[in-house]
């Protein structure tokens, strides 16, 4: 694996690239870079830089970094990143923040499968490969559109902005079309990539697996996790920091990242260089929660509220699951060569602490920031190959846990098996069997568990809307009608423990922002533009403009 090619996704920078100029306003439906058929579908090379630019932002890489903004783990600093709407609820057909109502992707898709015949392939295995690849993209994106909007079109290359004028499909006809589409190319795609960032048959079974996952389809996202499984190709990374930082690409645990490179600015990471603290010249712009923190257990794998979990409201961040150190820059953790303190306006000799939260716009304004991607810290944090992680080996199981967890009628031996093994590699304790006894006490266990190993990694906000709480009321319900508090208190630089030296003040705060979840944020709403565009969409219930 340490010697695997990478895609190039800046492939689309090259010459045999040509601007439309015509056919504008196709509901966002029509691309704006394309291959001219003058020039292209004339040998294998065009068919594979024409898949390369499939791959352009398949995945929405700004959104990825934001999208636990969009939860209860995450808060986003500036209204103009399009994000804070979406947390705190007040997003509406004109002011919808980040839109990912957006068919560009979909139309490259198209575009190849319509042109390909064309080509003269060196074998089968390689046309059908690349078919796939391309196939497997438009299924996914289909599926983002659809967890996040409801039903949306399933589009055509459409030659005329009156013929691109569609209604939208029921959410369950584009569930069926991406389950389809998913089914169909697993035979035909290659077992194993030939580059790093290449979609392969395990990436296909993983797609599978979150949307079954997601819409509740539990024997479906079983058979998707076992298969790879089966596939023998994947393992739990031995150290969890190292999946995130640059030396961790060639992980083992590593299904499918989106791959970026770190010489040529335009093509390289620089989103997480906004998540970066103020004092290291980063903007805040993404930074997680209390909330977080609170759904970390501690160490003895109590949650913080148990009886005899030695939890100390002073000291939040003492004695807690592992991976909240790993993920999370709290006050008084060792960063950078110094304390991070968020708490004290000034430093020891009276300096002007620049990661105080109100102290300027780019401090983050919840007293934490993300750890997760930035440790080590980049040379340049605004031009680096960060490779945002897509799917991983530990979703796989913990996936099977909860499907074999929801099929049954009691948790099994498997179950608590798939969770250990997540647990474990973090140096957690194995799940209490006599207390998580019931499979409504292991759904809850699976819950938290997933958001203790996936903070930071886009799933919080699927994971809360797809989930009940003990009420039965969607989870999102309950943990997102809860405004955004900041912790106060002082940070002792005597204190050798990093997790003791900031001592918090219980029950004072300084609030950040007033949130609100109704049923029917469920699903965004469509942009108002597109309506404008397309009068046949019909606009989400409770979006009344």
């Amino acid at each position: 694996m340490t010697n695997m090619k990478t895609i190039k996704y800046y492939i689309l920078a090259l010459p045999v690239i040509s601007i439309l100029s015509s056919c504008s306003d196709f509901l966002t439906t029509v691309p704006h870079d394309q291959l001219s058929p003058a020039t292209t579908w004339q040998s294998e090379t065009d068919a594979n830089k024409f898949v390369i630019g499939c791959y352009d932002d398949w995945v929405e890489r700004y959104a990825y970094f934001y999208w636990d903004c969009c939860s209860d783990f995450g808060y986003s600093n500036f209204s103009w990143d399009g994000f804070r709407v979406i947390g705190n609820g007040s997003l509406s057909p004109s002011d919808y923040g980040y839109s990912l109502y957006n068919f560009t992707t979909v139309r490259r898709c198209n575009t190849y499968l319509e042109n390909v015949g064309t080509v003269d392939f060196s074998s089968d295995a390689v046309k059908n490969d690349l078919e796939a690849q391309v196939r497997a993209i438009r299924a996914f994106r289909y599926f983002m559109m659809c967890s996040l909007y409801g039903g949306v079109p399933l589009v055509e290359n459409y030659q005329s902005a009156a013929e691109a004028q569609v209604p939208r499909d029921s959410e369950e006809t584009v569930r069926k079309f991406v389950y389809d589409e998913l089914d169909a190319i697993a035979p035909m795609i290659n077992e194993a990539p030939a580059e790093r960032g290449r979609i392969a048959r395990g990436a296909v079974y993983a797609m599978k697996m979150r949307a079954s996952l997601f819409w509740g389809d539990y024997a479906q996202a079983k058979e998707a996790a076992q298969k790879i499984i089966a596939l023998n190709q994947y393992s739990l990374e031995p150290d969890y920091a190292e999946l995130f930082k640059s030396s961790g690409k060639d992980s083992p645990e590593i299904i499918l990242a989106y791959q970026m490179i770190n010489d040529d600015y335009t093509y390289s990471c620089w989103e997480n260089g906004q998540m970066y603290p103020n004092a290291d010249g980063g903007w805040s712009s993404m930074v997680p929660t209390m909330n977080l923190i609170d759904n970390y257990e501690m160490a003895n794998g109590l949650t913080k509220d148990e009886s005899g979990s030695g939890y100390d409201a002073e000291h939040p961040f003492h004695g807690r699951d592992p991976r909240m150190a790993m993920t999370v820059l709290y006050p008084g953790c060792d960063w950078q060569g110094r304390v991070f303190n968020t708490l004290d306006e000034t430093l020891p000799g009276g300096a002007t602490n620049w990661d105080y939260p109100w102290v300027a716009d780019n401090a983050s304004k919840t007293a934490l920031s993300w750890r997760k991607y930035l440790d080590p810290m980049y040379a340049d944090i605004w031009a680096n190959d960060c490779c945002p992680i897509v799917f991983r080996y530990a979703e796989v199981l913990l996936t099977l846990a909860e499907a074999l967890n929801e099929l049954g009628s009691a948790p099994t031996n498997d179950v608590y098996g798939y969770i250990d093994q997540v647990r474990m590699r973090a140096g957690m304790p194995a799940v209490d069997r006599t207390k998580y006894n019931t499979k409504e006490k292991v759904r809850e266990l699976i819950i938290r568990e997933r958001g203790s190993e996936f903070a930071g990694e886009g799933l919080r906000r699927g994971d809360i809307l797809r989930c009940k709480d003990a009420s039965g009321k969607m989870l999102a319900m309950t943990v997102m009608n809860d405004n955004l508090k900041c912790i106060t208190g002082t940070v002792n630089y005597s204190e050798s423990d990093p997790t003791l030296r900031a001592t918090v003040v219980p029950g004072v705060t300084e609030p950040i922002e007033d949130r609100v979840f109704a049923e029917y944020n469920r699903y965004f709403p469509i942009p108002q533009g597109n309506i404008d565009d397309n009068p046949k969409l019909e606009q989400n219930p409770g979006y009344a403009n």
